[in-house]
Protein backbone atom coordinates (compact mmCIF):
# COMPACT_ATOMS: atom_id res chain seq x y z
CA UNK A 1 0.00 0.00 0.00
CA UNK A 2 1.48 3.37 -1.27
CA UNK A 3 0.56 5.75 1.52
CA UNK A 4 0.94 9.75 1.05
CA UNK A 5 1.51 11.70 4.41
CA UNK A 6 -0.01 14.92 4.30
CA UNK A 7 0.94 17.03 7.42
CA UNK A 8 -1.74 19.12 8.63
CA UNK A 9 -1.65 22.61 10.83
CA UNK A 10 -4.27 22.46 13.30
CA UNK A 11 -5.57 25.62 14.36
CA UNK A 12 -8.43 26.46 16.74
CA UNK A 13 -8.85 22.73 17.38
CA UNK A 14 -9.32 23.58 21.58
CA UNK A 15 -12.60 25.14 20.87
CA UNK A 16 -16.25 22.68 20.47
CA UNK A 17 -15.95 22.51 17.00
CA UNK A 18 -12.57 21.92 15.93
CA UNK A 19 -12.53 19.36 19.20
CA UNK A 20 -15.29 17.41 18.57
CA UNK A 21 -15.86 17.88 14.85
CA UNK A 22 -12.74 18.15 13.14
CA UNK A 23 -10.90 16.68 15.19
CA UNK A 24 -12.10 13.59 17.10
CA UNK A 25 -14.78 12.54 14.16
CA UNK A 26 -12.85 13.66 11.34
CA UNK A 27 -8.76 13.14 11.24
CA UNK A 28 -8.98 11.03 13.86
CA UNK A 29 -11.62 8.62 12.29
CA UNK A 30 -9.74 8.88 8.97
CA UNK A 31 -6.25 7.86 10.40
CA UNK A 32 -8.60 5.04 12.77
CA UNK A 33 -9.65 3.54 8.94
CA UNK A 34 -6.13 4.02 8.02
CA UNK A 35 -6.19 7.01 5.46
CA UNK A 36 -8.29 7.98 2.62
CA UNK A 37 -8.35 5.20 0.68
CA UNK A 38 -7.64 6.60 -3.25
CA UNK A 39 -7.35 3.01 -4.99
CA UNK A 40 -6.77 -0.32 -3.96
CA UNK A 41 -3.15 0.50 -3.45
CA UNK A 42 -2.55 3.76 -1.89
CA UNK A 43 -4.30 6.12 0.85
CA UNK A 44 -3.37 9.46 1.66
CA UNK A 45 -2.69 9.75 5.84
CA UNK A 46 -3.22 13.17 7.48
CA UNK A 47 -0.43 13.64 10.08
CA UNK A 48 -2.11 16.24 12.11
CA UNK A 49 -0.46 19.01 14.29
CA UNK A 50 -2.77 20.43 17.08
CA UNK A 51 -2.32 24.25 17.75
CA UNK A 52 -3.20 26.60 20.57
CA UNK A 53 -3.28 29.02 22.83
CA UNK A 54 -3.66 27.05 25.95
CA UNK A 55 -0.93 24.26 26.76
CA UNK A 56 -2.88 22.36 29.37
CA UNK A 57 -5.88 21.92 27.08
CA UNK A 58 -3.54 20.42 23.90
CA UNK A 59 -1.93 18.11 26.63
CA UNK A 60 -5.72 17.05 27.21
CA UNK A 61 -6.55 16.58 23.98
CA UNK A 62 -3.35 14.79 22.90
CA UNK A 63 -4.45 12.28 25.96
CA UNK A 64 -7.29 12.24 24.01
CA UNK A 65 -6.48 11.32 20.97
CA UNK A 66 -3.01 10.34 20.64
CA UNK A 67 -1.62 13.01 18.59
CA UNK A 68 1.85 14.06 20.21
CA UNK A 69 3.08 16.75 17.98
CA UNK A 70 1.26 20.08 19.87
CA UNK A 71 2.51 23.53 19.90
CA UNK A 72 1.40 27.08 21.08
CA UNK A 73 3.38 28.99 18.37
CA UNK A 74 2.17 28.52 15.22
CA UNK A 75 5.14 30.67 13.37
CA UNK A 76 7.46 27.92 14.10
CA UNK A 77 4.92 25.73 12.63
CA UNK A 78 4.59 26.96 9.62
CA UNK A 79 8.50 27.00 9.21
CA UNK A 80 8.29 22.89 9.30
CA UNK A 81 8.24 21.68 5.37
CA UNK A 82 6.42 18.38 6.40
CA UNK A 83 2.92 20.02 6.73
CA UNK A 84 1.37 21.38 3.68
CA UNK A 85 -2.32 22.27 5.05
CA UNK A 86 -2.79 24.94 7.60
CA UNK A 87 -6.56 24.31 8.95
CA UNK A 88 -8.32 27.28 11.05
CA UNK A 89 -10.90 26.80 13.40
CA UNK A 90 -10.93 29.94 15.66
CA UNK A 91 -13.02 32.35 16.39
CA UNK A 92 -13.68 34.16 13.11
CA UNK A 93 -12.43 38.27 14.14
CA UNK A 94 -8.61 36.52 14.28
CA UNK A 95 -8.73 33.81 11.11
CA UNK A 96 -7.47 36.18 8.42
CA UNK A 97 -4.51 37.17 10.03
CA UNK A 98 -3.27 33.48 10.97
CA UNK A 99 -4.46 32.51 7.11
CA UNK A 100 -2.67 35.10 5.35
CA UNK A 101 0.49 34.25 7.71
CA UNK A 102 -0.03 30.55 6.31
CA UNK A 103 -0.20 31.73 2.98
CA UNK A 104 3.17 33.69 2.87
CA UNK A 105 4.41 30.26 4.33
CA UNK A 106 3.36 28.36 1.03
CA UNK A 107 0.71 26.22 2.87
CA UNK A 108 -2.41 25.22 1.33
CA UNK A 109 -5.62 26.35 3.50
CA UNK A 110 -8.79 24.97 4.68
CA UNK A 111 -10.67 26.78 6.55
CA UNK A 112 -14.12 26.98 8.93
CA UNK A 113 -17.04 29.52 8.09
CA UNK A 114 -16.83 32.71 8.22
CA UNK A 115 -13.62 32.70 6.59
CA UNK A 116 -13.46 36.00 7.20
CA UNK A 117 -15.20 39.10 9.46
CA UNK A 118 -16.10 40.70 6.12
CA UNK A 119 -15.94 39.75 2.60
CA UNK A 120 -13.22 42.07 1.65
CA UNK A 121 -10.77 39.98 3.92
CA UNK A 122 -12.51 36.76 2.43
CA UNK A 123 -11.84 37.67 -0.83
CA UNK A 124 -8.64 38.89 -0.28
CA UNK A 125 -7.57 35.46 1.21
CA UNK A 126 -8.58 33.62 -2.07
CA UNK A 127 -6.86 35.51 -4.27
CA UNK A 128 -3.30 35.39 -2.06
CA UNK A 129 -4.04 31.67 -2.70
CA UNK A 130 -4.95 32.00 -6.18
CA UNK A 131 -1.93 34.13 -6.77
CA UNK A 132 0.48 31.67 -5.23
CA UNK A 133 -1.18 28.83 -6.84
CA UNK A 134 -1.99 27.09 -3.10
CA UNK A 135 -5.15 25.42 -2.94
CA UNK A 136 -8.34 26.27 -0.59
CA UNK A 137 -11.13 25.50 0.47
CA UNK A 138 -13.87 26.21 3.42
CA UNK A 139 -15.41 24.15 5.36
CA UNK A 140 -19.49 23.47 3.84
CA UNK A 141 -20.61 20.48 5.87
CA UNK A 142 -24.22 21.04 5.72
CA UNK A 143 -24.30 19.74 1.87
CA UNK A 144 -23.24 16.42 3.29
CA UNK A 145 -25.95 16.13 5.97
CA UNK A 146 -27.82 12.98 4.73
CA UNK A 147 -31.32 15.26 5.01
CA UNK A 148 -29.56 17.32 2.64
CA UNK A 149 -28.23 14.58 0.26
CA UNK A 150 -32.00 13.12 0.21
CA UNK A 151 -33.13 16.46 -0.97
CA UNK A 152 -30.69 16.30 -3.50
CA UNK A 153 -31.51 13.31 -4.46
CA UNK A 154 -35.41 13.99 -5.02
CA UNK A 155 -34.76 17.17 -7.06
CA UNK A 156 -32.60 14.42 -9.26
CA UNK A 157 -35.47 12.37 -9.62
CA UNK A 158 -37.99 15.29 -10.54
CA UNK A 159 -39.68 14.45 -7.24
CA UNK A 160 -41.25 17.99 -6.67
CA UNK A 161 -41.29 19.51 -10.51
CA UNK A 162 -41.56 22.69 -10.30
CA UNK A 163 -40.08 23.95 -7.23
CA UNK A 164 -42.18 26.69 -5.52
CA UNK A 165 -41.08 27.61 -2.53
CA UNK A 166 -38.00 26.35 0.27
CA UNK A 167 -39.07 27.05 3.91
CA UNK A 168 -35.94 26.42 6.85
CA UNK A 169 -36.37 26.46 10.68
CA UNK A 170 -33.25 26.75 12.45
CA UNK A 171 -32.59 26.90 16.18
CA UNK A 172 -32.81 25.90 19.90
CA UNK A 173 -33.14 27.28 23.56
CA UNK A 174 -29.54 28.02 24.65
CA UNK A 175 -29.55 28.60 28.36
CA UNK A 176 -28.61 32.28 29.33
CA UNK A 177 -26.64 30.72 32.51
CA UNK A 178 -28.47 32.32 35.07
CA UNK A 179 -29.32 28.74 36.54
CA UNK A 180 -28.38 26.44 33.86
CA UNK A 181 -25.24 26.62 32.23
CA UNK A 182 -25.31 27.92 28.71
CA UNK A 183 -24.76 25.03 25.64
CA UNK A 184 -22.32 28.07 23.52
CA UNK A 185 -19.18 30.26 23.91
CA UNK A 186 -20.28 34.07 25.11
CA UNK A 187 -18.38 35.46 22.36
CA UNK A 188 -21.55 34.25 20.14
CA UNK A 189 -23.34 36.76 21.69
CA UNK A 190 -21.19 39.98 21.42
CA UNK A 191 -20.91 42.15 18.11
CA UNK A 192 -17.43 43.53 19.37
CA UNK A 193 -16.49 39.65 18.87
CA UNK A 194 -18.03 39.12 15.89
CA UNK A 195 -20.57 37.20 17.30
CA UNK A 196 -24.39 37.15 15.76
CA UNK A 197 -26.41 34.22 14.31
CA UNK A 198 -27.13 36.35 10.96
CA UNK A 199 -23.02 36.60 10.51
CA UNK A 200 -22.94 32.68 11.67
CA UNK A 201 -26.13 31.39 10.02
CA UNK A 202 -26.48 33.06 6.91
CA UNK A 203 -23.40 31.51 5.56
CA UNK A 204 -24.44 28.55 5.58
CA UNK A 205 -28.10 29.12 3.93
CA UNK A 206 -26.05 30.89 1.00
CA UNK A 207 -24.27 27.62 0.18
CA UNK A 208 -26.91 25.51 1.14
CA UNK A 209 -29.43 27.73 -1.18
CA UNK A 210 -26.46 27.96 -4.32
CA UNK A 211 -25.44 24.34 -4.06
CA UNK A 212 -29.00 22.31 -3.80
CA UNK A 213 -31.72 24.99 -5.09
CA UNK A 214 -30.40 28.04 -7.12
CA UNK A 215 -28.12 31.25 -6.99
CA UNK A 216 -29.28 33.54 -4.49
CA UNK A 217 -30.22 36.75 -5.99
CA UNK A 218 -31.66 39.05 -3.28
CA UNK A 219 -32.15 39.01 0.45
CA UNK A 220 -34.57 40.53 2.90
CA UNK A 221 -33.64 40.42 6.76
CA UNK A 222 -34.46 41.21 9.68
CA UNK A 223 -32.59 40.32 13.48
CA UNK A 224 -33.57 40.88 16.88
CA UNK A 225 -31.54 40.49 20.21
CA UNK A 226 -33.87 38.77 22.02
CA UNK A 227 -31.81 38.17 25.35
CA UNK A 228 -30.19 40.65 26.92
CA UNK A 229 -28.17 39.40 29.09
CA UNK A 230 -26.40 36.37 29.49
CA UNK A 231 -23.83 34.77 31.77
CA UNK A 232 -19.97 34.16 30.44
CA UNK A 233 -17.90 31.34 30.89
CA UNK A 234 -16.62 33.11 34.26
CA UNK A 235 -19.99 32.66 35.44
CA UNK A 236 -20.07 36.91 34.85
CA UNK A 237 -23.31 38.72 33.53
CA UNK A 238 -22.74 40.37 30.44
CA UNK A 239 -24.83 42.50 28.12
CA UNK A 240 -25.68 41.09 24.92
CA UNK A 241 -24.80 43.31 22.10
CA UNK A 242 -25.06 40.69 18.65
CA UNK A 243 -28.60 39.33 17.87
CA UNK A 244 -29.42 35.85 18.35
CA UNK A 245 -32.43 35.47 16.03
CA UNK A 246 -32.72 36.40 12.29
CA UNK A 247 -35.76 36.42 10.22
CA UNK A 248 -34.46 36.61 6.49
CA UNK A 249 -36.08 35.88 2.94
CA UNK A 250 -33.91 34.79 0.03
CA UNK A 251 -35.23 35.38 -4.15
CA UNK A 252 -33.44 32.75 -6.02
CA UNK A 253 -32.45 32.90 -9.53
CA UNK A 254 -34.70 30.64 -10.76
CA UNK A 255 -37.84 31.71 -9.05
CA UNK A 256 -37.76 30.07 -5.47
CA UNK A 257 -38.83 32.12 -2.69
CA UNK A 258 -36.44 30.83 0.51
CA UNK A 259 -37.56 31.88 4.00
CA UNK A 260 -35.51 30.74 7.02
CA UNK A 261 -35.99 31.75 11.04
CA UNK A 262 -32.34 31.24 12.79
CA UNK A 263 -33.00 31.64 15.93
CA UNK A 264 -31.18 30.70 19.93
CA UNK A 265 -34.25 31.91 21.98
CA UNK A 266 -36.70 29.64 20.16
CA UNK A 267 -37.81 26.29 21.52
CA UNK A 268 -38.00 23.01 19.63
CA UNK A 269 -41.42 21.55 18.35
CA UNK A 270 -40.39 19.64 15.24
CA UNK A 271 -38.74 16.93 13.92
CA UNK A 272 -35.18 18.53 14.20
CA UNK A 273 -32.83 21.11 15.04
CA UNK A 274 -32.79 22.23 11.62
CA UNK A 275 -35.45 21.42 9.07
CA UNK A 276 -36.21 22.35 5.73
CA UNK A 277 -39.56 22.20 3.95
CA UNK A 278 -39.23 22.18 0.09
CA UNK A 279 -43.26 22.48 -1.88
CA UNK A 280 -43.33 22.09 -5.48
CA UNK A 281 -45.93 21.48 -7.85
CA UNK A 282 -45.95 17.60 -7.88
CA UNK A 283 -44.62 17.17 -4.42
CA UNK A 284 -43.35 18.37 -0.83
CA UNK A 285 -40.53 17.26 1.20
CA UNK A 286 -39.23 18.25 4.73
CA UNK A 287 -35.76 17.35 5.78
CA UNK A 288 -34.02 17.67 9.02
CA UNK A 289 -30.48 16.80 9.83
CA UNK A 290 -30.80 12.71 8.89
CA UNK A 291 -34.31 12.28 7.84
CA UNK A 292 -36.70 13.03 5.39
CA UNK A 293 -40.39 12.64 4.60
CA UNK A 294 -42.18 13.50 0.83
CA UNK A 295 -46.01 13.60 0.23
CA UNK A 296 -46.67 13.18 -3.35
CA UNK A 297 -49.68 15.14 -5.19
CA UNK A 298 -51.65 12.21 -5.04
CA UNK A 299 -51.49 11.70 -1.44
CA UNK A 300 -52.24 15.47 -0.75
CA UNK A 301 -54.91 16.28 1.79
CA UNK A 302 -57.77 18.86 0.52
CA UNK A 303 -58.54 20.38 3.76
CA UNK A 304 -61.64 23.36 4.29
CA UNK A 305 -61.07 25.73 6.41
CA UNK A 306 -63.60 25.59 9.61
CA UNK A 307 -62.06 26.47 12.96
CA UNK A 308 -65.76 25.73 14.91
CA UNK A 309 -65.02 22.06 14.21
CA UNK A 310 -62.54 19.91 15.29
CA UNK A 311 -59.86 19.17 12.61
CA UNK A 312 -60.18 15.43 11.42
CA UNK A 313 -57.32 15.28 9.13
CA UNK A 314 -54.46 13.68 10.11
CA UNK A 315 -51.82 16.25 8.71
CA UNK A 316 -48.79 13.64 9.63
CA UNK A 317 -50.16 10.79 8.62
CA UNK A 318 -49.83 11.38 4.44
CA UNK A 319 -46.06 11.69 4.28
CA UNK A 320 -44.08 8.88 4.00
CA UNK A 321 -40.24 8.21 5.16
CA UNK A 322 -37.27 7.59 2.81
CA UNK A 323 -35.98 4.46 3.19
CA UNK A 324 -32.07 4.92 3.88
CA UNK A 325 -30.66 3.90 0.15
CA UNK A 326 -27.02 5.17 1.19
CA UNK A 327 -24.79 4.77 3.77
CA UNK A 328 -23.71 8.41 4.99
CA UNK A 329 -20.84 9.77 7.05
CA UNK A 330 -20.07 12.11 9.27
CA UNK A 331 -20.58 15.74 7.14
CA UNK A 332 -17.17 17.13 8.17
CA UNK A 333 -15.00 13.73 7.71
CA UNK A 334 -16.82 13.60 4.24
CA UNK A 335 -15.47 17.02 3.23
CA UNK A 336 -12.08 16.56 4.83
CA UNK A 337 -11.82 13.45 3.07
CA UNK A 338 -12.26 15.35 -0.41
CA UNK A 339 -10.05 18.03 0.80
CA UNK A 340 -7.60 15.70 1.01
CA UNK A 341 -8.05 14.12 -2.32
CA UNK A 342 -7.75 17.31 -3.96
CA UNK A 343 -4.26 18.00 -1.95
CA UNK A 344 -2.60 15.20 -3.08
CA UNK A 345 -4.82 13.93 -6.19
CA UNK A 346 -5.85 17.14 -7.34
CA UNK A 347 -8.73 15.95 -7.45
CA UNK A 348 -12.20 18.47 -8.32
CA UNK A 349 -13.00 20.29 -5.51
CA UNK A 350 -15.14 23.62 -6.02
CA UNK A 351 -16.00 24.51 -2.33
CA UNK A 352 -13.06 27.36 -2.23
CA UNK A 353 -12.26 30.25 -0.64
CA UNK A 354 -14.19 31.90 -2.96
CA UNK A 355 -17.34 30.14 -2.35
CA UNK A 356 -17.02 31.12 1.09
CA UNK A 357 -16.50 34.55 0.60
CA UNK A 358 -20.13 34.24 -1.31
CA UNK A 359 -21.17 33.11 2.56
CA UNK A 360 -19.74 36.17 4.60
CA UNK A 361 -21.13 38.58 1.43
CA UNK A 362 -24.93 37.05 2.07
CA UNK A 363 -24.49 37.77 5.55
CA UNK A 364 -23.08 41.23 5.46
CA UNK A 365 -26.03 42.05 2.74
CA UNK A 366 -28.15 40.09 5.62
CA UNK A 367 -27.08 42.52 8.05
CA UNK A 368 -27.48 45.67 5.66
CA UNK A 369 -30.91 44.83 5.08
CA UNK A 370 -32.18 45.21 8.87
CA UNK A 371 -30.59 48.43 9.04
CA UNK A 372 -32.12 49.62 5.89
CA UNK A 373 -35.08 47.74 5.96
CA UNK A 374 -35.34 46.99 2.57
CA UNK A 375 -34.72 43.96 0.03
CA UNK A 376 -30.95 44.17 -0.85
CA UNK A 377 -29.49 42.95 -4.27
CA UNK A 378 -26.30 40.31 -4.20
CA UNK A 379 -24.15 41.29 -7.01
CA UNK A 380 -21.50 39.29 -8.43
CA UNK A 381 -18.12 38.88 -6.19
CA UNK A 382 -15.56 40.09 -8.43
CA UNK A 383 -11.65 39.35 -7.64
Amino acid sequence: MRQHKVGIIMNGVTGRMGTNQHLIRSICEIMKQGGVRVSSGESIMPEPTLIGRDMNKLRKLSDLTGITRMSTDLDEELKAPGNSIYFDAQATGVRAESVRKAIKAGKHIYCEKPAAANTADALELYELCRKSGLKNGVVQDKLWLPGIIKLKRLIQQDFFGKILSVRGEFGYWVFEGHTIPAQRPSWNYRKEDNGGIISDMLCHWRYVLDNIFGKVRAVSCIGATHINERVDERGMPYKCTAEDAAYATFELENGIIAHFNSSWAVRVRRDDLLTLQVDGTNGSAVAGLRECYIQHYANTPKPVWNPDVLQTIDFFGGWSKIPEQETYENAFKAQWELFLRHIVKDEEFPWSLYEGAKGVQLAEKGLESWKKRCWIELPELVI
